[in-house]
């Protein structure tokens, strides 16, 4: 009897490969961003990530999502959350690697732009393996870029985020939040003194237990309430006076978030109205004396994507938490914060459009139709080279605002981080979802299928939106481009940035000239996000001029910027280096 149950002409999956040393844009972002840069540790975690049991780890915790018990059974609160095993071991290779902390955790961590920095504690030398058939590759004997190219912690840590990010971006929530809200500490010594040491340990320690007790600590965020959203302004929550002890000013918080991440984390950094207004607040899952501090958890949220990570409704019933810095200046702190987390934004979305990307390339060069690989059809080619240039173009753009980062005493980096922050999260954000599907069509309808390797793809999908609505969406975005231009060393540092590209393509040219005119005309609020766009195509086209290949700077601009393109991805025009482009991007 014949089988009508043969399967030919479908991929093999891609897996057990290099994330990193297969990525050729970002090691040529890293080049010419931290030339300094020894690569060797996001070698190794590019195996780890690309493995198959870290692949499974993935998909494991995505499926089994987390899981609310807000009672025992007798009926005490406990307001505790239950992850999948698969989950912890993307959290134990995170913090093994550093991504939460790595900045802070050097001899002399580099400050946030424009802020002042203190000495920190080594980070330990000690990585907690993941569980559950992970292997001797995900044994870093450094954390990303400590100890070797010095003067680079957020490059490194960014190729680190980004590369995680193509694995399991749900994951890194927590571990985002904490790279944040470290330095913000500062504005409490007495709670950095004690904190700050666990804060950038590479040991993870889930369990609910004081600090003390705990080799390495997580931080979350509470600042949106359901009546303000991105108008923080508008909480109600409100902070009373409880006395002083060690940690300084004492107060008892009553009062709601509406989005509450991560609420495992150990403590939380959370808005609160005071006499003097908005005031940021340390506030511990456990307080000092052992007991667990009343943080009521209501409900987890059901989201699009997402899936692995908790994001959950919270009540406040007089908990207790210390204030972090001064009364009044929240808003100051939380900005700074922001800062980070949006930073992280723009790399999410740039790791998740290179495994788009990827999964697209390891299809299209397996998969025949009409006699031949979809790889050589001429309109497949198009859409792959469309998709390779605007990968390369978010990643070049994201590295180079980590560097940034690592550079605060320099005005004029200070000044591009105050820039490109807001542009790199409007734009690259903005791509993301349209990337997704666009990729995702590459997969026809295996793609939107979530079982198995090339599941992923609907993973990545459903993820994309969130990075360009988590830390202010769009409107925010455009709006805080504004206010940073209206400083005069922000219109000097992108004319400066753009220096390097004058000449290089006559589309560039224009748009450079054009753009110091279109900042001092903008009277009004109307064309922001166009000038956020126009500014971010700028800056990648400069950029690509100085990290890729002539053939992808040239299709860059003749498309992004002198209109040889369509309304949609795989409208290059003829003349376009396909082979080049294509080759550039395989994750082989």
């Amino acid at each position: 009897m014949n089988s009508t149950h043969e399967v030919f002409n479908q991929p093999a999956a891609l897996s057990d490969y290099n994330l990193f040393d297969t990525n050729r844009p970002l090691r040529d972002a890293l080049k010419f961003n931290a030339p300094a840069l020894d690569t060797a540790q996001l070698s190794q975690l590019g195996v780890a990530l690309g493995s198959s049991a870290m692949q499974t780890h993935a998909r494991l915790a995505n499926v089994h999502g987390p899981v609310l018990h807000s009672h025992d059974r007798f009926g005490r609160r406990v307001d505790q959350v239950e992850f999948h095993p698969s989950y912890h071991a993307l959290m134990r290779l995170a913090t093994g690697a550093g991504l939460h902390g790595t900045p802070w955790g050097s001899p002399h961590p580099n400050p946030l732009p424009g802020g002042e920095g203190t000495r920190g504690e080594a980070a330990s030398a000690d990585l907690a393996q993941p569980e559950n058939g992970t292997n001797s590759s995900n044994s870093l004997p450094l954390p990303l870029g400590e100890g070797r190219g010095e003067g680079s912690p957020h490059v490194a840590r960014a190729a680190g985020f980004m590369l995680f990010t193509e694995l399991e971006p749900s994951t890194l929530c927590p571990i985002s939040m904490t790279y944040a809200a470290t330095p913000a500490l500062r504005g409490n010594t007495a709670i950095y003194a004690d904190w700050g040491p666990k804060l950038v340990s590479r040991s993870y320690d889930p369990e609910l237990k004081p600090w003390q007790a705990k080799a390495g600590l997580t931080m979350g965020m509470g600042m949106t309430e359901k009546q303000g959203g991105s108008d923080v302004r508008a909480n109600t929550t409100r902070a009373e006076p409880a006395g002083r002890d060690g940690w300084g000013e004492r107060y008892a918080i009553t009062g709601h978030k509406w989005f509450f991440s991560a609420p495992m984390c150990d403590a939380f950094l959370v808005l609160a109205q005071t006499k003097s207004g908005l005031s940021c607040f340390f506030l511990p899952r456990v307080l000092p004396d052992g007991s667990l501090n009343a943080i009521r958890i209501q409900r987890l949220k059901d989201k699009l994507g997402n899936k692995a990570n908790a994001s959950s409704e919270v009540e406040f019933d007089d908990a207790q938490a210390w204030l972090v810095g001064d009364e009044g200046r929240g808003i100051p702190q939380i900005l700074e914060m922001g800062t980070m987390t949006r930073l992280d934004c723009a790399l999410g979305t740039s790791g998740l459009m290179r495994q788009a990307l990827a999964l697209a390339m390891n299809h299209t060069s397996q998969r025949k139709a009409f006699g031949k690989l979809l790889i050589d059809q001429p309109l497949m080619r198009n859409v792959l080279a469309d998709l390779a240039l605007e990968s390369e173009a978010a990643t070049a753009l994201a590295i180079r605002l980590a560097r940034a980062f690592d550079r605060p005493g320099d005005a004029h980096e200070a000044a591009m981080a105050r820039l490109l922050t807001p542009v790199a999260k409007f734009w690259i954000c903005k791509r993301g979802s349209h990337f997704a599907q666009e990729a995702m069509e590459c997969l026809g309808g295996n793609g939107y299928v979530e079982e198995g390797g090339e599941g992923v793809m609907a993973r990545v999908y459903r993820e994309m939106p969130l990075n360009s609505i988590w830390e202010g969406a769009g409107n925010i975005m455009a709006l805080d481009l504004l206010r940073a231009l209206r400083k005069a060393d922000a219109v000097a540092a992108l004319a400066q940035e753009l220096a390097a590209a004058k000449g290089a393509h006559p589309a560039l040219d224009r748009l450079a000239a054009a753009l110091p005119t279109r900042i001092e005309d903008m009277a009004t609020e109307v064309e922001a996000r166009r000038l956020a766009q126009d500014v971010a195509l700028a800056v990648q086209a400069a950029l690509l001029l100085q990290t890729a290949p002539a053939a992808v700077f040239s299709a860059f601009c003749d498309s992004r910027l002198a209109g040889n393109w369509g309304q949609s991805f795989g409208t290059l025009g003829a003349g376009a280096d396909f082979d080049t482009i294509i080759t550039r991007a395989m994750p082989r």
